[in-house]
C-alpha cells in the first residue's frame, strides 16, 4: 500500500493539473468571446439597432399599460391598426388622419389637466 501512495498522489496531481489547464482554456475562449461581443456592439449599426429597440420595447410598454385596464394589448390590436393605416394611407388620407388624431389627443390632454385642476 506505501508503493500505491505516491502514484495515486501523482496521478491526483496530473488530474488536477489538467482540470486546471481545461478552465484556463475555458477562461481565455471567454475572453475572446467577450472582446468580440464587446467589438460588435460598439459597431455604429448595432447602436443605432440597439437604440431603436430600447425606443420600440419603451412605447410598446407604454402602449400596453394604457390598454391592460380594457383588457387589450399591443400584440391583440396590431392587426387593426395595420388594417386602418392601410386604408388611409391607399386613399392618402394618412396626414389628415395624423392631425385629427394629434388635434385629440391636445383636446384629451387639456380636458385632463383641467379636471386636474378642478380636483384641487
Amino acid at each position: 500500500m506505501d508503493k500505491d501512495a505516491p502514484q495515486d498522489k501523482h496521478s491526483d496531481l496530473n488530474e488536477r493539473k489538467a482540470k486546471l489547464l481545461r478552465q484556463g482554456e475555458f477562461y481565455r475562449v471567454g475572453i475572446v468571446h467577450a472582446k468580440a461581443q464587446v467589438k460588435q456592439g460598439m459597431r455604429p449599426e448595432q447602436l443605432f439597432h440597439s437604440a431603436l429597440e430600447h425606443a420600440t420595447w419603451a412605447i410598446r410598454s407604454r402602449i400596453d399599460g394604457l390598454l391592460k385596464p380594457r383588457g387589450m394589448n399591443v400584440s391583440s390590436v396590431m392587426p387593426y391598426a395595420i388594417s386602418i393605416i392601410g386604408f388611409l394611407t391607399r386613399r392618402r388620407l394618412l396626414k389628415p388622419a395624423l392631425g385629427v388624431g394629434a388635434a385629440v389627443a391636445a383636446l384629451a390632454w387639456y380636458l385632463q389637466r383641467r379636471r386636474g385642476q378642478l380636483v384641487h
